[in-house]
């Protein structure tokens, strides 16, 4: 019986998992490799993601360096930056891309705190959704004659326990990138 909680406190952790993994993209006023990691870039052919191609790294705060491990590839790295949506402006000297952070104006700010505030009650619905498709397993499991009701009871509230935690996982996940981005 205890699978269908598991289950679904598996389910629920991928979920944080995953908006972490989201809000690692979000650009804030720090330099951050993240902000590549869904960046490809065309490697002979194949789309590769950039820091399989390229060393990326943050001399300083504002300043993300990236050396292409082929120098070939220096053109590429820089149209598929200039095509993302990361709004970046990388220059080259023919050996590394220099990319300058500009600081966020408060309006940018409060436009990537809402980006984030969907991404977080986007997965506030899918950990939900999980919970109620573990309710209806639990019914089963009573209509079938498994469990008894006061199992059924038990199950339920145990569910909505783990479900609870998991809501106040992601708040805290949202709290903490927003204080992030609003730092100035």
């Amino acid at each position: 019986m205890h699978s269908v909680i598991s289950s679904s406190e598996e389910r629920m952790k991928k979920t944080v998992s995953s908006l972490k993994d989201g809000f690692a993209s979000l650009r804030t006023g720090r330099a951050s490799a993240a902000l590549f990691d869904k960046i490809k870039v065309d490697y002979y052919g194949d789309k590769s993601p950039l820091n399989q191609v390229a060393n990326i790294s943050i001399p300083e705060a504002r300043l993300i360096v990236i050396q292409p491990w082929d120098k070939n590839l220096i053109g590429e790295i820089e149209k598929a930056i200039r095509s993302s949506e990361l709004s970046l402006n990388p220059s080259n000297d023919g050996k590394v891309i220099r990319i300058s952070i500009p600081p966020l104006t408060e309006e940018r700010r409060k436009e990537i705190v809402k980006l984030a505030k969907n991404q977080t009650e986007q997965s506030r619905v899918a950990v939900r959704n999980i919970r109620r498709d573990g309710n209806e397993e639990i019914k089963k499991l009573l209509k079938d004659g498994d469990i008894t009701e006061d199992e059924e009871t038990k199950h339920s509230e145990e569910l909505q326990k783990v479900t609870d935690s998991y809501i106040t996982k992601i708040n805290q996940v949202l709290e903490e990138k927003e204080k992030e981005i609003m730092e100035v």
